[in-house]
C-alpha cells in the first residue's frame, strides 16, 4: 500500500548545479546521485529523498513545497541564517509573523526560498502532535 512507501519530492529548479549546492552545502542534504534526465536526488529523514528536476524559469509555484520538521525551530533558523539563509517575515492582517516564527495553533513555522525560488518552511510542533 502506498501508506508504507517512501516518497521522494520532486522540485522543479532551474539551475540543478546551483540548487544542489543550496541543498547539500547550506541545508547539509546527503546527495545520493544524478539521474540520467540530470534531476539530482538528496535523502531526507525517514528514507524519503528529494529530487531536483530541470525546468524552466517561472516553474516554481507560489506556496510552499517542503517543510522541515524541528525539533527546535530558533537553533534552526539561527543556524541556517549563519549559512546565508533569509527568512520571509510576514505582516499581513491575518498572518503575522515575529522574528520570522508564525503561530499556527499548535505548531510553529518560519519561511525562506532556495536559490531557485522554491518556498520552503521549517515547523515545529507542540502539545499532542509533537
Amino acid at each position: 500500500m502506498l501508506t508504507a512507501t517512501r516518497t521522494t519530492t520532486m522540485l522543479p529548479v532551474e539551475d540543478v548545479e546551483r540548487a544542489g549546492r543550496f541543498y547539500s552545502d547550506v541545508l547539509g542534504l546527503e546527495s545520493l546521485r544524478t539521474g540520467p534526465d540530470g534531476t539530482r536526488f538528496f535523502a531526507l529523514g525517514q528514507g524519503d529523498a528529494l529530487g531536483l528536476r530541470p525546468a524552466g524559469k517561472g516553474a516554481q509555484t507560489p506556496h510552499t513545497v517542503l517543510s522541515f520538521e524541528v525539533p527546535d525551530l530558533e537553533g534552526e533558523i539561527s543556524e541556517l541564517e549563519g549559512r546565508g539563509v533569509r527568512f520571509a517575515d510576514y505582516d499581513l492582517p491575518d498572518f503575522k509573523t515575529e522574528r520570522h516564527i508564525a503561530v499556527l495553533g499548535d505548531e510553529r513555522a518560519a519561511w525562506f526560498t532556495d536559490t531557485e525560488g522554491n518556498i520552503l518552511c521549517l515547523h515545529e510542533l507542540s502539545g499532542d502532535d509533537a
